[in-house]
């Protein structure tokens, strides 16, 4: 049961909902929620109709959460990320007894958070930990407890956008088929010949419209009230229920008749609903791509022969055997064989690239030549593809500052409305002599000041109701950040915190960390330069054993060297690092010191006739490595690393884009210049330590402001969120996606510029959909209130609003994010950049 999963930390999890209808729902959830013991933060994404929770499973259950949001007055599910779902049937049960057992079986698998039988439906409902358990261990279990047990076919998941169209839809159509005849019967009596019994036969038209249509709309709405937070569909409610039952006195009382307008209203608020929800579906396929990319099946190895698997089936560890023209099932390592592979779904790279023995692989992605063996390294919700999914859809649940203060607007939207409305009726009713002229003056077809005052009011009343829209004001944000994290992943870039959108705008400098970020982080000895009687083999001997105790990349560098060359290395004795300074110890009873000048001065060795040829090295951008043999210099051997084939582009771009640029690097401050240089940045920060990163952006942002970091995702997490816009740039499998707000797949500089101009498109459309959706209110209410607008046009103008703002946002999937200089293209390698630079 749930107790598996408890843990000594808080716990997130994600909970669907229905029966929101607008942000001022999604509020009244958050605050419900935020109020609770036991719960660190909720934050609702009103657009996917999903709230991510974190709280502590101590102190509070995920049942109580959903007691919590159902006492909100809505319906919540649990949908918990980490774990898989699955439905089987189930044959021979009995009675409730049966069913009970089966539970306990299931519930006794180590991986099993959750199983529950449906003993009627025949159906069991499994939540289980695909890195610890399968599907075939799970169905093996209830056959051998005595019963027979099949699987579901999976659509829910898939198919849940459709259903909701579905329902929509149903919905819209049942009210269409009653209110059609209604308008009809209208044009009739009104332009061509009465129609006896007229009034009774459009009531009893109407009602079905009103009362079964629109039955979800008035249930939304009571709750809405009970929970003292009124809605969309309070307003909807009143605009539609008030004329109709208004309606009940013209049998005794000669006013005009409601009847029309009530029934247009609600099937045109339901005419509206589906629309949205088919615009949002558009909106939110970029999730739904990433679903569908999944690979089925798996051919895996067992005891030397090929298996075919569904892809739920895989445990980490099974060899996995992919041949030319498929989808690699799921992560994993290459142990066998060597292919291009299409990784362009999750990098939006368009070229294939190179996988050989020991490569990671996305799983997904399409082997194009040669057969591999994989090794499966994650499987089910672990899986780079699920981290993806994931990610974006909380990116789309995440709020942008400018959104706060809409959010807040909108909590007090449809009160201020319904008091605009009565104060409509009253004006209406005091001083029609006020606003009858207004109306004459403009004197729009619609327009018939010649009705009872009574009806006027009426009318300017349900005008203000129905055509006020919160909806357009709670979509603006939510539906355009759904489209540009959709567009970010399709390219790659894995938006991981919404309030990066609107911060990145103010950015005035970027900070990139040099290895691994600049260059390609694979440094290489360049040069070995021996003094005295030493020799380079000594040199690569002493120096290799010594750095195979290390970690560092430049000795990496150093150790490969020296392997390359058939050198045995020896054992080290009373290894040491000194961070940012370098590595010491006893090598064939020699103390041996490799690294910096700071090293040497800090054990008493003199370099200082030797200063000529570490600036040599160092101008040539080249990291200079000092290598001492008991106390005394014994040579160097110089480290580069090569720029990556578009730095230089990429800064030279960000610079005309208005941006400053700065590196922070170890590197002594020669060769760091010398880089700065080559790849053309304003600002150079050396011998910065490890550590001293953090202080170096704080630095920058007491100088310049609002500063973005580009770094690794690993090392420089404590930067990266020190930052205001923290950038992870990496590959494939290997990025941290918790260390910054914005994730990188690919490792070239481009995507920084296209992350750049992605996060400026989506804030740009976040600002037009809330400039049109404030226009429209603030133009439609005192058109209402004037009595210049009908009910029916302000319940068309309604829907239209939300529409709009949906729809505009899908228009976000045309921006050019690419950077200027790839055009359509692929980047042209920089030859100068392919020379040697150093490493950090």
């Amino acid at each position: 049961m749930r107790e598996k999963e408890v843990n000594s930390g808080p716990l997130k999890t994600v909970i669907g909902l229905s029966g929101m209808s607008c942000t001022a729902c999604a509020q009244r959830v958050e605050k419900a929620l935020q109020k609770a013991r036991g719960v660190h933060s909720a934050q609702v994404n009103f657009a996917v109709e999903k709230v991510y929770v974190e709280y502590d499973p101590a102190v509070i259950s995920e049942e109580a959460l959903l007691e919590v949001i159902s006492k909100a007055g809505y319906q919540g599910k649990l949908s918990a990320e980490h774990l898989a779902t699955v439905n089987f049937n189930i044959t021979g049960m009995t009675c409730s007894a049966c069913a009970q057992r089966i539970e306990k079986s299931l519930q006794g698998i180590e991986g099993v958070a959750e199983a529950s039988v449906n003993f009627a439906a025949e159906k069991v409902n499994v939540r289980y930990d695909p890195a610890i358990t399968n599907l075939a261990e799970l169905k093996e279990t209830v056959r051998e407890t005595g019963y027979e047990i099949y699987e579901v076919d999976r659509t829910e998941e898939k198919d849940h956008e459709m259903e909701k169209m579905a329902h929509a839809a149903r919905r819209m159509w049942f009210a269409v088929a009653f209110a059609a005849p209604v308008m009809v019967l209208m044009m009739i009596h009104m332009l061509v010949v009465e129609i006896p019994y007229y009034l009774p036969i459009i009531f009893v038209l109407g009602f079905p419209v009103i009362f079964f249509a629109g039955w979800e709309t008035h249930v939304g709405s009571f709750k809405s009230v009970k929970n003292l937070s009124p809605n969309m569909d309070t307003l909807v409610s009143l605009g539609s229920l008030v004329p109709y039952l208004l309606n009940l006195a013209i049998f005794w009382f000669p006013i005009t008749s409601f009847i029309e307008m009530a029934t247009a209203i609600m099937t045109l608020h339901l005419v509206g609903r589906f629309l949205e929800a088919k615009a949002k579906g558009k909106a939110s396929q970029a999730i739904r791509k990433l679903l569908e990319l999944e690979a089925k099946k798996a051919r895996v190895l067992i005891d030397g022969e090929e298996v075919e698997i569904p892809v739920e089936e895989l445990k980490v560890g099974q060899i996995m055997i992919v041949r030319p023209g498929e989808k690699i099932p799921t992560d994993g390592i290459v142990i066998e064989g060597s292919s291009s592979v299409d990784e362009s779904m999750a990098t939006g790279e368009s070229l294939p690239v190179e996988r050989s023995s020991g490569d990671e692989v996305i799983g997904s992605t399409i082997n194009k030549q040669g057969m591999l063996q994989v090794k499966a390294a994650k499987v089910g919700k672990d899986t780079f593809l699920s981290q993806v999914i994931r990610m974006v859809e909380e990116s789309q649940g995440s709020k942008v500052p400018i959104q706060e203060f809409a959010d807040k607007v909108t909590g007090f939207f449809v009160p201020v409305v319904i008091l605009i409305a009565i104060s409509a009726f009253i004006s209406w009713s005091l001083f029609p002599g006020f606003f009858i002229p207004i109306v004459e003056f403009f004197n729009f077809p619609w327009s018939n000041v010649e009705l009872p005052v009574f009806s006027l009011a009426i009318l300017a009343t349900i005008a203000v109701l129905v055509i006020s829209c919160p909806c357009a004001l709670g979509l603006a944000t939510p539906t355009a950040i759904m489209v540009g994290g959709g567009l970010g992943a399709e390219n790659g870039i894995l938006i991981r915190k919404g309030e990066a959108i609107q911060t990145i705008k103010n950015v005035k400098i970027i900070a990139f960390d040099k290895t691994g970020t600049l260059t390609k982080g694979k440094p290489e000895v360049t040069d070995v330069i021996p003094f005295g009687s030493n020799s380079e083999t000594d040199l690569l001997l002493y120096a290799g054993s010594l750095e195979a105790a290390s970690e560092h990349p430049l000795g990496e560098a150093i150790v490969e060297r020296a392997r390359a060359e058939d050198l045995k290395l020896h054992k080290v004795g009373d290894f040491s690092s000194i961070t940012g300074k370098g590595v010491r110890g006893s090598v064939n009873s020699r103390n041996v010191l490799v690294g910096s000048r700071k090293l040497m001065e800090l054990n008493g060795v003199e370099y200082e006739q030797n200063a000529a040829d570490m600036e040599k090295l160092e101008d040539e951008a080249k990291t200079a490595m000092l290598v001492a043999i008991d106390g005394k210099m014994a040579g160097i051997i110089a480290v580069a690393d090569t720029l990556k084939g578009d730095s230089r582009q990429a800064i030279a771009e960000l610079e005309k884009m208005g941006l400053k640029t700065a590196m922070i690097t170890g590197d002594n401050r020669r060769t760091a210049n010398a880089i700065a240089r080559k790849v053309g940045i304003d600002k150079v920060l050396s011998e910065v330590l490890p550590d001293g990163k953090v202080d170096e952006v704080k630095k920058l942002q007491e100088e310049y402001g609002t500063v973005a970091m580009v770094g690794d995702g690993i090392n420089d997490a404590p930067a990266l969120k020190q930052a205001n816009v923290g950038i992870a740039i990496g590959t494939g499998t290997d990025i941290a996606i918790e260390a910054a707000d914005i994730t990188l797949v690919r490792g070239e500089l481009s995507a920084v510029i296209a992350a750049i101009k992605l996060s400026t498109a989506t804030f740009g459309k976040i600002k037009q959909n809330y400039f049109w959706a404030w226009f429209y209110n603030a133009l439609a209410i005192p058109a209402a209130f004037f009595g210049l607008l009908h009910p029916m046009i302000g319940a068309a103008a309604m829907a239209t609003s939300s529409i709009s703002v949906v729809l505009n946002s899908t228009l976000l999937k045309r921006a050019r994010i690419k950077p200027d200089y790839l055009g359509q293209g692929q980047p042209a390698p920089d030859k100068e950049a392919e020379a040697p630079d150093a490493a950090a």
